[in-house]
């Protein structure tokens, strides 16, 4: 789930951390415009989104994800029902990580897969497209990344030591933090005179920068967010009224809950490793965006799970936005073979998680 509440609701898609055998550069690293020459000329064929794997990878992941909830809701035993969770879990996440995809993808050469979805995914998990479309853009744009009007960016590396777990625990608590948003917010915010614009400045993004407030949506697209928030909330509010009259068992609602919040506790670990966080508000070139940023290439295969959807090549990502999540992989392979052992490209791979997060743990202990 990239983003957040403020910093509640983030799941980001989001980014996060990692670890580098010399200081990583920053802002002062100027543009290597050899690899971003030869990454675009690399990869000039691999923009076009395939249809087939972006709905059968979406709808095999919805089916997955419910069908393993419910076995884990109606299961008599425990070991099953935690096994069932934990499948359902990872393929939830893996569906929800599709509301990245849709900030960069063309719709016209998806036709409907944004109702896909918020129909699949997006409003069940209470996470809409809404929430991350108009905002991963900002997170992307040149003059923005790692600056304070970045809605996904903030300086981790450099804070205090108790900010990563604290990172991790606010995570958990998202998928109570979107039953509210929904349940309670949305429709306050109709019937009360300038409520509206808080919720959607403040509880409508997902975000990790608690400064960020987000613009009023204007034209189609305001017409698209209410319809979608309007059935999202009918949703939070069914799921309330059906577990306070008894018709949905607590502990079917429970279990759903931990599913979800497990969800979101994964996406907030892997955001702490999709960058280094080590920027302090300076624009930087897109060769300082890029080694700021973290590829987790094969022969590594947990990021398969963690981060899934194309995220394991975040870095990639940045450096070519447009290419979709089913052709990075090729991208890298191709970039790799063309650019020489010392370019910068391949300072941006890392082995796995638990170095990346030791790395980012580590920083925050440096007296500064």
């Amino acid at each position: 789930m990239p983003h957040a509440m403020d910093q509640s609701l983030t799941l980001d898609r989001a980014g996060t951390a990692s670890a580098a055998p010399t200081k990583v550069p920053t802002h002062r690293v100027a543009d290597d415009k050899a690899m971003l020459r030869a990454a675009a000329e690399a990869t000039r064929d691999l923009h076009a989104p395939s249809q087939a794997i972006y709905w059968g990878d979406l709808v095999a992941s919805a089916v997955v994800g419910w069908g393993a909830l419910v076995l884990a809701i109606t299961a008599s035993s425990v070991f099953v029902t935690i096994l069932a969770g934990v499948v359902s879990m990872l393929a939830l996440y893996r569906g929800i990580s599709f509301i990245h995809e849709l900030t960069h993808v063309k719709h016209a050469s998806l036709p409907h897969f944004r109702l896909g979805y918020n129909a699949l995914i997006g409003v069940p998990m209470l996470t809409p497209s809404f929430m991350y479309e108009g905002v991963h853009n900002l997170h992307h744009a040149k003059t923005r990344y790692g600056t304070s009007d970045d809605p996904e960016y903030l300086p981790l590396a450099l804070m205090k030591p108790w900010t990563l777990p604290l990172f991790i625990v606010i995570a958990a608590l998202a998928p109570v933090g979107l039953l509210i948003r929904y349940a309670i917010l949305s429709p306050l915010s109709v019937v009360i005179p300038g409520f509206r614009k808080v919720v959607v400045e403040r509880f409508s993004a997902l975000a990790i920068n608690p400064s960020f407030r987000r613009r009023m949506p204007e034209g189609a697209f305001r017409t698209q967010w209410n319809r979608i928030e309007t059935v999202t909330s009918l949703w939070a509010i069914t799921l309330v009224v059906l577990v306070a009259t008894g018709t949905l068992p607590l502990r079917a609602f429970l279990i759903f809950l931990g599913v979800a919040s497990a969800v979101a506790v994964v996406n907030q670990l892997r955001t702490l490793v999709a960058h280094l966080w080590e920027n302090e508000g300076e624009a930087m070139s897109v060769t300082a965006q890029y080694l700021d940023t973290v590829n987790v290439p094969p022969p590594a295969t947990l990021p398969m799970l963690w981060a899934p959807v194309g995220l394991r090549y975040h870095a990639l990502h940045h450096l070519l936005p447009g290419v979709p999540y089913h052709s990075l992989g090729e991208a890298h392979r191709r970039i790799s073979n063309v650019l020489a052992a010392d370019s910068p490209y391949h300072q941006a791979s890392y082995k796995g998680m638990p170095g990346l997060v030791w790395k980012i743990a580590r920083s925050t202990m440096v007296a500064r």
